[in-house]
This record gives structure tokens, sequence and C-alpha cells, in this order.
């Protein structure tokens, strides 16, 4: 077997990259570094005006990216997703499904509507999306590499009110492990990226809107929960990035099927 020399494993270039909820948060830290290896990347974001300000931003630096408008649990915006990455860009290589939402609910407080959106989004969407572009790269005969963001709540919960989070997360690394078995014929190789507490905007607005009772101390209350992470400090976007671009690279190229823990250690409490 040839042995490649470094640079080259990481080398993106000629590739093109879906990344879904790709404008903020883990998705940005996920869109910068492929976008930095050469890959040219398609934000798929509910909020288009979001994803503009990314692209303008990184397009500023010489790298090639577009935006589409996508929510990944509607059938018809997913097939609209993976066309104007064929036609803007010519094929699709790497697929990243990281969109998703955490509202925490308690399960005798949540409705089915609250359930049946998070399901929708969260693990419907991961299917829609690895439907449609996997068909795709099966056609184009090359190969290539999804890759899904999970949850150390995949693995075990870790807070009251994320009951449908956690089953929308569970459900992912099923579907992530059964879903490399299906693709692997075809060169298709899936992996999953389990974060766990990561500083990102959405975590930023649930801690500064919040309600907290009379008494408590918010400082002591985050002390007491980065005191259950042995790195003692949240993670940031661009460490799920890093890891994302090691699995898009030739990097991972004996692994499939996989799940990587990306959380400070806070699971070996």
């Amino acid at each position: 077997m040839e042995i490649v020399s470094n640079n080259k494993l990481l080398d993106l270039t000629g590739k093109t990259a879906i990344v879904t909820g790709g404008a903020l948060g883990i998705g940005r830290g996920i869109t910068y570094r492929l976008a930095e290896a050469g890959a040219n990347v398609v934000i798929a974001n509910r909020t288009k005006e979001e994803a503009d300000k990314v692209v303008a931003e990184l397009s500023a630096k010489g790298w090639h990216l577009r935006a589409v408008r996508t929510d990944v649990s509607l059938e018809a915006d997913v097939k609209n997703m993976v066309g104007e990455t064929i036609n803007t860009f010519g094929s699709i290589d790497i697929l990243v499904n990281n969109a998703g939402i955490f509202p925490s609910i308690p399960v005798h407080q949540m409705s089915l509507a609250d359930f049946e959106k998070v399901l929708s989004i969260n693990l419907k969407g991961v299917f829609l999306c690895t439907k449609y572009v996997s068909e795709k790269m099966i056609e184009q005969g090359k190969g290539g590499k999804i890759i899904n963001i999970t949850s150390i709540d995949a693995l075990h919960p870790s807070s009251i009110g994320l009951a449908h989070y956690d089953a929308s997360k569970h459900g992912v690394w099923g579907f992530t492990k059964n879903v490399a078995l299906e693709l692997a014929p075809y060169k298709i190789w899936v992996n999953a990226i389990a974060p766990g507490g990561i500083l990102t905007e959405g975590v930023k607005k649930i801690q500064s809107t919040m309600p907290t009772p009379q008494g408590v101390d918010t400082k002591k209350i985050l002390e007491s929960f980065l005191a259950k992470i042995p790195m003692s400090r949240l993670g940031e976007p661009d460490e799920i990035g890093k890891v994302a671009l090691f699995l898009a690279s030739d990097m991972s190229s004996y692994m499939t099927g996989s799940q990587i823990v990306v959380d400070g250690g806070s699971l070996l409490g």
C-alpha cells in the first residue's frame, strides 16, 4: 500500500461537501475546516441570511462556498439541496449531517408536536439527506464520506428535559451503523461524531435566557457542570471541525460505522 504524505492526506481539493446547519456553532466549525482543506462547501441552512454571511466571510479567503436554504425535515428541500450542489460544483463527495435542535422540555410538559419536531429535524433529516446524497454518490461511482453529528447523549443522558433529543441521537447512532453496512460496497464510509458540551451560540443563548430561581448562584451551577468534565472546560466548535476533517479525509480510510466521542472526558464520570 502506498504511503501518502500528511499534506496530501488532509487535502480535499476538488471534493465537494454539504454541511447541514453549517452557518453557526459546530456546523460553522466544520464548514471552516473543510473549506480550508480545499473542499467546495455547500452550507445547507434553514436561515439563508446566516449562511450567506459565512459564505461571504470565507469566500474572501479564496475558498469556494455556496449557501442553499434547506429545511432538512422537508423532502423537497433536501432534493433541491442536492440538485443545487450538483449544478454548482458538479458532484457530492462529503455529507455532514449536523443540523439539529435541542429544546429542553420535561416529558410531562412535552407535547406531541414538541417530540415530533425534534425527531423530524434530528433524525428524519439525517435519513432524507443520507438517502438522496448517497444515491448521487452511488451514481457517481467514486465513493464518498458521510459524517453524522450525534452527541454524548447517544450513549448516556446528560440532562433531564432532553428525552426527545436523546431518542433522536440514539436513533442517529443506530442509523449510522446500519447504513455503514449498506453503503460499504459502494466505498461510501459512514461515521459519527459525538460531541460533549460545546460552547456554541445555542448554548450561550440558553445560558443567558434560562430563568434562575431566587437564591441560585448561576456561577456555582456552571462550576458544578464543568467539574464533571475532566478537562474542566467546554469544547470549541473548531474542536469538532478538526475531527470532521479527519473523517472527511483519507486519514480515516479504514473507518466506517464508528463513532468518535469528543467530550473532554465527560463520559468518564
